[in-house]
């Protein structure tokens, strides 16, 4: 059976939204990267401090262990969820019935994850100074 014939303006578009997918999965995997070693270095830079300093505060200590775990779970979270929309995405573009359909962002769920840590660390370095 012959293959069908097919539409080289619409194959070159497909190229180029698989191009423009890979471009976007680099960009998460750069962004994750980055979250995951400020979280690494938040609680390597306030452990070495503390063995420098000799100082030996529990709450300190934690709240920087909390953000750091916090930035990196966040860093994970977008890789995981960069790649299966990659793979959506991928899988829709190999499809002839590619649509557009609304989806949820991947940056506003960063954003918002963000903003929870942000605020927690926050919260905890009010707390620690009034107390």
């Amino acid at each position: 059976m012959p293959e069908p014939l097919r539409n080289l303006t619409n194959e070159l578009a497909k190229e180029r939204n698989r191009a423009a997918a890979e471009r976007t999965l680099l960009a998460w995997i750069r962004t994750s990267l980055s979250l995951i070693g400020f979280g690494f270095g938040i609680d390597q830079i306030v452990m070495a401090i503390q063995r420098n300093q000799g100082l030996d505060s529990l709450e300190t200590t934690f709240l920087a262990r909390v953000t750091g775990l916090a930035f990196i779970a966040v860093g994970l979270y977008a890789v995981f969820s960069a790649s299966v929309e990659h793979r959506r995405e991928l899988r829709r573009i190999q499809r002839d019935d590619y649509l557009y359909t609304s989806r949820r962002s991947n940056a506003l769920a960063v954003a918002i994850a963000l903003m929870a840590v942000g605020i927690f660390a926050f919260l905890g370095i009010v707390i620690s100074t009034l107390i």
